[in-house]
C-alpha cells in the first residue's frame, strides 16, 4: 500500500516537471532579458569636463558629446 502511494506521488511528481518546469524557465528567461534591456544606456565623458553622461542626453557637436551648453562653448 505503502509502496503505491510512493509511486503516485512520483509519478505526479515527474509530470510537474515535464509540463510546468518548462514554463518557468521560459518566463526567466524572459525576465533576463528585460533586465538586460533597462541596462542598454551608454555613457560617454565630456572632452571639456570629464564627467559622463548618457548618450541620449548629451549633446553631440563634432562627433563628441557634451554634458552641458557651457561645456560645449
Amino acid at each position: 500500500m505503502v509502496f503505491k502511494v510512493l509511486a503516485i506521488i512520483a509519478v505526479l511528481f515527474f509530470i510537474y516537471l515535464i509540463f510546468f518546469k518548462k514554463s518557468r524557465e521560459s518566463e526567466v528567461s524572459s525576465k533576463k532579458t528585460k533586465k538586460e534591456e533597462k541596462i542598454s544606456d551608454i555613457m560617454e565623458e565630456c572632452p571639456t569636463c570629464k564627467t559622463y553622461i548618457s548618450k541620449n542626453e548629451a549633446i553631440l557637436s563634432n562627433g563628441k558629446y557634451f554634458c552641458s551648453k557651457e561645456c560645449l562653448k
